[in-house]
């Protein structure tokens, strides 16, 4: 960019072409970019984590930089486009925040990258989310979580959009947001467009639960309109709205003191876009693109200026938190060895102290000695009385002692007939409140085995193991009433009707019941708390003559047992 300034002025000061005001425009970036160029030397990098400047000066992290932005949990359509096997194609659909907006993208696996062409309708204006959203952006959505930020939407006067780009992964969900620049490199929480499966895409698809960070619609907020904005697109295109604002927010961040040459550069650039506007006017088309090309690239050296300056204003913090910390210790031990000098000095004077009242002792001792040997004889006498009275006391304690304990018997058994009454009251009153539970996710009894919840054949895939997505939802619920008593013991019995061979019936049981089984260890439960096993079509509770009955026999049945319910259940943990 320098470069192109240089070239541009000297042509245009060689040439004489230009009027005189456009001279001295020229003769001002050449003055701008001769003190830029000069600068060999970037500013120095944080120690963790170092900065690289391009050939044009500018200065880029190595690493992604700190955002202060919560963490928002969403679940992720994303899809794994199968490599080679042709182009498919994805819709999309708009969020609660834009209801009406869709359209769809064809994705096609290359040699290397994944190519994205995407049509989307009925984007509204993005500032009605805000005055400081001016723009769309379309990104990918890995498994883990990561954004990447694959272009600008750029929407004509009927809100439809078209976009070419391409993406490395190859399982990635596909989401649209307001943003108030096209450079940002986190997505808002504004999400206004999502893929959805069609009929005909070829691929699978994954939930993802990721913790995605997405900034918070309020992040911005404060900046709103910082500039007083009034876009007027008849004149100016909207890409210099968007290094408006992206020096705003840029600036918000105190870029100007820890990113000081790039920010620099970005108002340079600014200041390039604004003086090309004025000189050149924004209504003719090649005009609104030579304003719209410096503006982007103001957008680029505004938002390396804002990420620079957030990583160093958290090595700031870092740093200055690690003085404290290492001036806290360094009082916390000269304290110490002043607390331990006292501590020696006291232990000496008590040390001294405690001799001289160990000599008063022993000269008061040997006093005392003499005058008890006097008393001794008279002690003889008296102590021989007082082991007859002893005596005496002491076989009416023994009797006092015998019916006291007597008594304390009687009281221990009825405390015990009382708790164990309590308990046994305790355990069906949770039997109770737990049969409710299941019964309101599940079709659940009582029996004498324990509560047994019944999952129907309708769950299943037909003549497969394979849960549907109904039964997982169901599950889930049901483990985690489970997971809130660790002491409940559950076996799942895989049934099914008599048609077809035991052998076959015995297999698809034991299948069914083992599914049940994985799934709910998957959500928490202990692998050692259940178990599964098939009974085939041993134990029918309808007549497998009717196609209603063998409906019925079709069944995974879970039996939740243990102590706190007052019930065990079958030889699965009783004989280990």
């Amino acid at each position: 960019m320098l470069l192109m300034w240089t070239e541009f002025a000297c042509r245009a000061v060689r040439g004489g072409a230009l009027h005189r005001g456009e001279t001295m425009i020229a003769l001002y970036l050449l003055l701008l970019a001769l003190p830029l160029a000069a600068q060999n030397t970037p500013e120095p990098a944080v120690a963790s984590e170092p900065s690289q400047a391009t050939p044009d000066g500018v200065e880029h992290l190595e690493q992604t930089p700190l955002f202060q932005a919560d963490v928002v949990s969403r679940t992720v359509k994303a899809i794994n486009y199968q490599y080679q096997q042709g182009a498919t194609k994805i819709d999309f659909v708009g969020s609660p925040a834009m209801p009406r907006a869709g359209g769809q993208a064809k994705v096609e696996g290359k040699r290397g990258y994944y190519e994205i062409e995407a049509e989307l309708r009925g984007l509204e204006p993005p500032r009605r989310f805000g005055s400081e959203y001016l723009t769309y952006v379309l990104w990918s959505i890995s498994p883990e979580g990561r954004a990447s930020n694959l272009g600008e939407v750029l929407t004509d006067d009927s809100g439809r959009a078209k976009l070419n780009v391409t993406s490395e992964l190859q399982t990635f969900g596909l989401i649209v947001t307001a943003e108030p620049y096209f450079a940002v490199r986190q997505p808002s929480d504004v999400i206004v467009l999502e893929n959805e499966l069609r009929k005909d895409t070829k691929g699978r698809v994954h939930f993802i639960e990721s913790k995605t960070e997405l900034l918070e619609r309020g992040e911005y907020q404060p900046l709103a309109n910082p500039l007083a904005l009034s876009l007027d697109l008849e004149n100016a295109p909207l890409e210099i709205y968007e290094a408006r604002n992206a020096i705003a927010i840029a600036r918000s961040l105190r870029a100007e003191e820890y990113a000081g040459d790039t920010f620099a550069k970005a108002m340079a650039s600014l200041d390039m876009a604004e003086q090309t506007l004025q000189r050149l006017g924004g209504r003719n088309k090649n005009n609104r693109r030579e304003v719209a090309r410096v503006a982007r690239q103001t957008v680029q050296f505004a938002e390396d200026a804002r990420e620079l300056a957030v990583r160093r204003r958290e090595q700031e913090r870092i740093e200055t938190e690690r003085r404290l910390a290492a001036e806290r210790e360094a009082a916390a031990k000269a304290a110490a060895e002043e607390s331990a000098r006292r501590r020696a000095e006291a232990e000496q004077r008590q040390k001294a102290e405690e001799e001289a009242r160990l000599r008063a002792e022993k000269d008061k001792l040997e006093a005392e000695r003499r005058s008890l040997e006097a008393e001794q004889k008279r002690l003889q006498a008296e102590l021989a009385a007082a082991q007859a009275a002893a005596a005496k006391a002491e076989a009416d304690a023994a009797r006092a002692s015998a019916q006291a304990e007597q008594q304390k018997a009687v009281q221990a058994a009825q405390e015990a007939d009382r708790l164990r009454w309590q308990a046994e009251q305790e355990k069906l009153a949770l039997r109770r409140r737990l049969l409710e539970q299941f019964s309101m996710v599940l079709d659940a009894r009582d029996t004498e085995r324990g509560l047994v919840v019944n999952i129907g054949d309708v769950l299943f895939a037909s003549g497969s193991a394979t849960l549907r997505p109904e039964a997982r939802e169901k599950l889930a619920r049901f483990s985690g009433i489970v997971l809130a008593y660790p002491d409940l013991r559950l076996e799942a019995e895989g049934h099914t009707d008599n048609v077809g061979s035991l052998d076959l019936n015995q297999k698809l049981s034991e299948d069914r019941a083992e599914a049940v089984r994985e799934y709910l260890i998957s959500q928490g439960v202990p692998s050692g708390s259940v178990t599964a096993r098939g009974m085939n079509f041993s134990a029918p509770v309808a007549d497998n003559d009717t196609a209603a009955g063998r409906g019925r026999n079709r069944r995974v049945e879970i039996i939740i047992s243990g102590e706190i319910i007052g019930s065990e259940v079958s030889s699965a943990f009783s004989n280990p």
